[in-house]
């Protein structure tokens, strides 16, 4: 995978607090994320630095390898399990983050779910990983996110995320790094691919749909 190769011989540097990654399904960027999360002490399947699924799982080969040479506020983080704060949130096991919130699956949708994570354990400065958040949310629900994650910004956070949502990476000063057979690069957000397909599509859906239906 291109991406992991570049990862391992290259290393990722992390110029901004929000970082996204965005490419197709396949390309890598769920690989990545989940071995940031790992090397950061996360549980794979998700969860909050306080807390790990009943179902344990070693870490994988990628995140075995991952280290963070960090900022002096960073490393006073990693070299203090204690004081090691963050959550690593993916859309497969986003119930199981709702039930750790207190709330019963049948009592609040699956989006209420993630921005109840969002609410409730985004909080403190930290690492905070996403896999695909906009899953599960609405047009509105996506811009309710960017406002929590601004203010988890403002109070020293950092914020990596997986995303195919044109919305969310639109966040003013991100960083936006594009995932594909080239590897990663580092792109403006008009520079997107996605966003270029979802100009096209809105403007005028006959230019896919003609080659799809029958």
């Amino acid at each position: 995978m291109p991406c992991v190769r570049q990862l391992l011989t290259e290393g990722l540097r992390f110029t901004a607090p929000v970082t996204f990654l965005v490419g197709e399904n396949g390309s890598g960027k769920s690989t990545l994320v989940e071995a940031l999360a790992e090397g950061f002490g996360l549980d794979s399947w998700g969860g909050s630095h306080d807390w790990r699924y009943a179902t344990q799982r070693g870490k994988s080969a990628l995140g075995e390898r991952i280290r963070f040479d960090a900022a002096p506020r960073g490393r006073r983080m990693l070299g203090n399990r204690a004081a090691r704060k963050g959550f690593f949130l993916r859309a497969e096991t986003a119930l199981d983050a709702l039930d750790r919130e207190g709330f019963a699956p049948d009592q609040v949708s699956h989006g209420e779910g993630f921005l109840a994570a969002f609410r409730g354990k985004f909080l403190q400065p930290g690492l905070y990983v996403m896999d695909e958040p906009e899953a599960a949310l609405s047009f509105s629900s996506c811009l309710e996110l960017l406002g929590h994650i601004d203010q988890l910004v403002k109070k020293g956070g950092q914020i990596v995320c997986a995303t195919h949502s044109p919305l969310l990476t639109a966040l003013p000063g991100a960083d936006i790094i594009e995932i594909g057979p080239h590897g990663m690069r580092r792109v403006a957000w008009k520079e997107l691919a996605v966003v270029d397909h979802w100009r096209r599509y809105l403007a005028d859906p006959q230019t896919y749909l003609r080659h799809i239906l029958a």
